[in-house]
């Protein structure tokens, strides 16, 4: 029993320290605060959670919370959508305005089907986006995303994946970043600011 346990608490070690390092990455490439709004990615055509063709043109005309994860993530991705989601209901103005958007970095797992069972979970203002693996790897790719698949034990995986926030402007660019472990007061502000803008 206490070896499963030291298993159990040197796995969670880890994965805490390999999203610090994602973290450390992502700050590194998108400072919290941008001055100048930022083009991030190029176009792209994925499938949306309910199925439908989904390309960049998703980020016009409305701002945007972005996040990238997996839906077998054990406690980081669901906690993120569901304190955005919480976030979001919380404004006072301007949450119709807002839209949350879940890109998979493990689209092998994450088809369409399994989407359309999870994103509903977290609003009808999310939208969940997958495609094939090589289309949606390479979009991460174009927004300078980290990730890395980790074996575990009986022939399984988890990821270990930038989770910063990515917010973005009516014209899809870039205005801020989120970090997971900011206080629910300032992630609130930000969204505030963020479709204040519009």
């Amino acid at each position: 029993m206490k070896k499963i346990a030291t298993i159990a608490t040197v796995f969670s070690l880890v994965l805490v320290g390999a999203f610090s390092l994602s973290e450390y990455i992502a700050r590194q490439l998108y400072p919290q605060k941008t001055a100048t709004p930022m083009q991030l990615g190029s176009p792209f055509s994925l499938v949306s959670h309910t199925g439908e063709v989904i390309t960049e043109q998703a980020f016009q005309g409305t701002p945007s919370a972005v996040f990238f994860g997996f839906t077998h993530c054990p406690e980081i991705c669901p906690t993120t959508l569901n304190d955005l989601a919480n976030a979001r209901q919380a404004l006072a103005e301007g949450r119709d305005k807002l839209q949350i958007v879940f890109i998979t970095l493990d689209p092998e797992r994450d088809t369409v089907d399994v989407l359309k069972d999870f994103i509903p979970y977290f609003g009808d203002q999310v939208t969940g986006i997958t495609g094939k693996p090589q289309h949606v790897l390479q979009l991460a790719k174009d927004w300078g995303i980290f990730w890395e698949r980790i074996e575990t034990s009986g022939g399984g995986y988890t990821l270990n994946h930038t989770s910063t926030i990515f917010l973005l402007n009516g014209q899809g660019r870039m205005t801020g970043t989120i970090d997971i472990s900011e206080p629910t007061d300032v992630v609130e502000d930000k969204l505030k600011k963020l479709v204040a803008r519009l």
